[in-house]
């Protein structure tokens, strides 16, 4: 039975109960041979009275086995509970059916938090993995004669150095990111000239665009200062990211990346633009993730460790500002972000 509830029990067991007596006193009656219209009476009285005892008992009954239940309800959501007040079975259902949906929510949580904490120590333990091996390879090679070969040894060396300086940049990105979790780097927030800024960042990058023949262009650039209140130092680690992935990863013949600024009121909007292959739109949600990668296998060529939009993403966070994509495929994608106005 469906309706368990002490509205539904009392009226089964007083329908019961006054159908039974009203058929009593009709068997009695007609056996003594009367026939008194009062009859009639007997079964809507007994049934009201009945109904009445029997939902006032079966309630309290309920209620004082629920209270206990309801009470450690309390306690597991860290509620202080008054035992001299009194609660309706109507609030008892509702809490514990809001009790159950939080849980559930959080068991949700918890699967996805572990779901990520594997996945992110699997692509940790990776990353880690291919140096190391390349390290161990060159330096066996060595051992076993390699670094009496004048053929080969300089070059096997350089190459271990490499895989050195990538191991140390992974693991300095990963502490940056955990500062910037926990607030440990306080941005030293100061009036900047954001034009001076993306000039200093485009002229250091020029050659490697050049390199990749990709065209880095500072489009519509302001013929007077624009001031913003930044750390310099963490806005140009976001532009040199944005802009270095865009040559990477962008138009492999013929790139552009384009960089714009945007008045928008009490903000300045950065735009890095490039006329690439795009990203699917599957992979936008996920693309600040740590290790994170569209294309793993050009990712690892190109001695990316899959932390640079993770730690874009803290930076310009911890400014109180956002940072968005947006990308189609075969015709370009945009990094855009928000800063404010000194």
């Amino acid at each position: 039975m469906k309706d368990l509830t002490p509205n539904g029990i009392a009226l089964r067991i007083s329908f019961l109960m006054a159908a039974v007596l009203t058929l009593l006193v009709f068997v009695l009656d007609t056996y003594n041979g009367n026939s008194n219209l009062l009859i009639l009476a007997v079964f809507p009285v007994s049934f009201i009275a009945s109904y009445i005892g029997f939902r006032i008992a079966v309630e309290r009954f309920i209620y004082k086995k629920i209270k206990v239940i309801y009470r450690t309800i309390h306690n597991l959501k860290l509620k202080k509970v008054d035992d001299s007040k009194e609660f309706s079975l109507a609030q008892i259902q509702t809490e514990v059916e809001d009790w159950d949906k939080l849980n559930k929510e959080e068991i949700g949580r918890l699967k996805g938090l572990e779901s990520y904490r594997r996945e992110y120590v699997g692509n940790l333990s990776h990353e880690l993995k291919t140096p190391i091996f390349n390290i161990q390879g060159y330096l066996l090679t060595l051992l076993e004669g390699g670094l009496h070969d004048p053929n080969i040894n300089v070059s096997y060396l350089e190459k271990a150095s490499n895989s050195v300086d990538r191991m140390i940049s992974l693991i300095e990105n990963l502490d940056d990111i955990s500062k910037l979790e926990s607030g440990m780097i306080e941005m030293d927030i100061k009036k900047v000239d954001l034009v001076k800024l993306v000039k200093e960042v485009v002229g250091a990058l020029e050659m490697q665009a050049q390199n990749n023949d990709v065209k880095l262009k500072f489009v519509d650039e302001p013929s007077k200062p624009v001031w913003v209140s930044i750390d310099e130092s963490g806005i140009n680690q976001v532009l040199v990211n944005l802009i270095v992935n865009s040559i990477k990863y962008g138009k492999e013949e013929n790139g552009e990346t384009l960089i714009k600024l945007f008045d928008m009121d009490e903000n300045v909007l950065v735009e890095v633009a490039d006329n690439g292959t795009g990203i699917a739109e599957h992979h936008l949600s996920r693309l600040f993730e740590r290790f994170y990668r569209i294309d793993k296998s050009r990712a690892r060529t190109s001695g990316g460790t899959g932390l640079g939009l993770s730690i874009v993403k803290h930076i310009i966070e911890a400014h109180n500002q956002t940072i968005n994509v947006r990308s189609t495929p075969e015709v370009g994608s945009t990094f855009s972000f928000t800063l404010k106005k000194a």
